[in-house]
C-alpha cells in the first residue's frame, strides 16, 4: 500500500469519488438528523407548540434510533439479495418521505412518526451505504472512504446546526422548527441523483456470477484497464474467495454468522464497535449540549448554538485528517488512542462541571467549554473514521450485509439508551453522569487492547486470512504486487467465465 496520507485522493479515479459521495450524503443525511434534535432542543417555538417535557425530548431523540431499530432485520438480507444500491435507494426515499412528515406535524404523535420513518431510512442507509463503499472502493482509497462515512457527520451536524440558527430568526413562528425538519429530506434527493452514474458492488456481482461486470467495475475503481495486473489480482481474489464460500457451503443468513468460531469474532469486533462509538460520551453532547452548556453556566440560546456551529466545523477538520492517517497508524492503535484521551478530557469535563457548573466564574466556564471541544477534537480522530471502517473490513461477504445490519441494530439500541437513559442521569446525579460515562470507557479501551485485530495494508479478501488461518486464493497479496511491479510479476490468467 501506497505510504502517503494522500495517497487515496491521487488514487481515486472519477467513479470512485461518485461511489464515495454516497457515503458522503448518506453521512450528513444521518449527522443532519442526529444533530437536528439538539438544536430544535432550544428553540422556544418548538418547546411550545409540542409541550416538550423531559420525557417527550428522550422520546423525540429516541424515535429515529427505534426506526432503525424496526428495519434492521430485514436490511441485510435486502441487499444481499437485490443488491447494495437498492438499499441505498430505498432508504433514500423513507428519508424524504419521514423529512415531510415531521415538516407537516399538527401534533407530536405525527412529529415522532416523521422522525421513525427518518430513523428507518438512516438504519438502511448504515447497512447499505457502509457495506456498498468498503466493497467497491480500491485497497488504497479504502480506509479514506469509510473513514469519511462518518467524518462527514460533522458536517450533517455543521448544516443541521446553521440552518437552524438561521431559522431561529423566525421565532416565534413554527416555521423555525418546521424549515430545519423539511430539509432532511435535500440530500436524499442528490443520492437520488447519484445513483443512476455509479455501479454495483464488485463483489456482489461476483458472488451472482456477473463475471464479466465485476471485472469492468475493478477496473474503473482502480482507474486503470481489465489487463493491469493488478486489477486481475483483485478480480482473482474476490472470484477465489466467492468460490470458496460457496463450495463450503456458506450462507448469508443470521445462522451462518455465528456458525463457526472465525465467523463469532468477526461478528463481535464488527459489533464492539457500537458501543465504542456510541456509549463514550459523544452521542451526550450531541443530543444533550444546551443541558451540558447551561450546567456549564452558558444558558443563552442563541450563544449555545453558535457553539455548536464552531464544534461542528472543529470535529470535521479532526475527523478527515484522521480518515487520511488511518491507514499509516492502523485501526487498533488509532482507536486505542482516541478512546484514551476522550476517557481523559471526558472526567476531565465532569470535574469541571461540578466546580464551575453554577458559579459565574468566566475562567472556568471558558474551561468548561473548551474541554467539550477537547474531547470531540479527540473523539473524532479516530472513533469517528473508524465508525464504518472496521465492520466492513472485518467481516467476510457472506455475512458483511447480516454483520453491518446487526451492527446498525446494536448502534441504535445503544442510541435509544442514551436518549432514554442519560436525560434521568442528568437530572438526579448531574456532573456524575460524566464520571461514570468515562469510567466504563476503561473496559472499553481494555478490550480494544486484547481482541482487536489490525487490518491496514489489506484488501477485503486478504483480511479474511487473520480470521480463517488461510487465503482463499493463491494470487500474491496486492502489496507485493504493488512492491514488484507490472514486469517482475507472473500473474497466472484469469478466465473471466469461470
Amino acid at each position: 500500500m501506497a505510504n502517503s496520507i494522500f495517497a487515496p485522493l491521487r488514487s481515486m479515479s472519477l467513479t470512485t469519488a461518485l461511489v464515495i459521495s454516497v457515503c458522503v450524503v448518506d453521512s450528513v443525511t444521518i449527522a443532519y438528523d442526529g444533530s437536528l434534535m439538539g438544536s430544535l432542543n432550544v428553540l422556544a417555538s418548538y418547546n411550545s407548540y409540542f409541550a416538550i417535557s423531559t420525557t417527550t425530548k428522550a422520546v423525540n431523540s429516541a424515535a429515529t434510533y427505534i426506526g432503525a431499530v424496526l428495519i434492521a432485520p430485514f436490511s441485510g438480507r435486502l441487499i444481499d439479495w437485490k443488491g447494495r444500491k437498492l438499499g441505498i435507494l430505498i432508504s433514500a426515499l423513507l428519508n424524504i418521505l419521514g423529512a415531510v412528515i415531521g415538516c407537516a406535524s399538527q401534533n407530536i404523535a405525527m412529529f415522532i412518526a416523521g422522525r421513525v420513518i427518518v430513523g428507518m431510512g438512516a438504519g438502511l442507509a448504515q447497512t447499505s451505504a457502509g457495506t456498498y463503499v468498503g466493497e467497491t472502493t480500491n485497497p488504497i482509497v479504502r480506509p479514506f472512504a469509510l473513514g469519511l462515512y462518518f467524518t462527514c457527520w460533522a458536517l450533517g451536524s455543521f448544516l443541521a446546526a446553521g440552518i437552524t440558527y438561521g431559522a431561529a430568526k423566525l421565532e416565534p413562528s413554527t416555521w423555525a422548527w418546521r424549515c430545519p425538519t423539511l430539509l432532511q429530506g435535500l440530500c436524499p434527493l442528490l443520492i437520488l441523483g447519484v445513483l443512476y452514474f455509479i455501479p454495483e458492488s464488485p463483489r456482489w456481482l461476483a458472488y451472482n456470477d456477473r463475471r464479466e461486470e465485476t471485472l469492468e467495475v475493478l477496473a474503473t475503481i482502480n482507474n486503470s484497464t481489465k489487463e493491469d495486473v493488478r486489477v486481475q489480482v483483485q478480480y482473482k481474489e474476490i472470484v477465489d474467495t466467492m468460490d470458496y464460500e460457496k463450495s463450503e457451503g456458506r450462507g448469508m443468513g443470521f445462522k451462518e454468522i455465528v456458525r463457526t468460531a472465525p465467523n463469532r469474532k468477526r461478528l463481535i469486533l464488527a459489533l464492539s464497535i457500537a458501543p465504542l462509538t456510541m456509549l463514550t460520551g459523544s452521542n451526550i453532547i450531541t443530543y444533550y449540549f444546551g443541558d451540558i452548556l447551561s450546567q456549564a453556566g452558558i444558558t443563552n440560546s442563541t450563544t449555545q448554538l453558535e457553539i455548536n456551529l464552531i464544534l461542528s466545523a472543529w470535529q470535521f477538520v479532526v475527523a478527515l485528517i484522521g480518515s487520511l492517517l488511518a491507514e499509516r497508524i492502523g485501526r487498533r492503535y488509532l482507536c486505542l488512542l482516541s478512546l484514551g484521551t476522550c476517557t481523559v478530557f471526558f472526567y476531565l469535563l465532569g470535574g469541571l462541571t461540578a466546580r464551575y457548573g453554577t458559579s459565574t466564574d468566566t475562567s472556568g466556564i471558558y474551561g468548561t467549554v473548551a474541554c467539550i471541544f477537547l474531547f470531540l477534537g479527540a473523539y473524532a480522530f479516530g472513533l469517528t473514521p473508524l465508525t464504518n471502517m472496521y465492520g466492513p473490513e472485518v467481516l467476510s461477504y457472506n455475512i458483511r450485509g447480516t454483520g453491518m445490519a446487526m451492527f446498525t441494530l446494536v448502534a441504535k439500541v445503544c442510541g435509544v439508551f442514551v436518549t432514554m437513559v442519560f436525560p434521568y442521569l442528568f437530572d438526579s446525579i448531574g456532573w456524575k453522569t460524566y464520571m461514570v460515562n468515562a469510567s466504563w470507557n476503561i473496559l472499553f479501551w481494555l478490550f480494544v487492547y486484547f481482541y482487536w485485530v489490525e487490518t491496514k495494508g489489506k484488501t477485503l479478501e486478504e483480511i479474511d486470512e487473520l480470521f480463517d488461518g488461510q487465503k482463499h486464493s493463491d494470487v500474491p497479496d496486492l502489496d507485493v504486487v504493488n512492491d514488484k511491479g507490472d514486469l517482475e510479476l507472473n500473474v497466472e490468467e484469469v478466465t473471466i467465465g469461470k
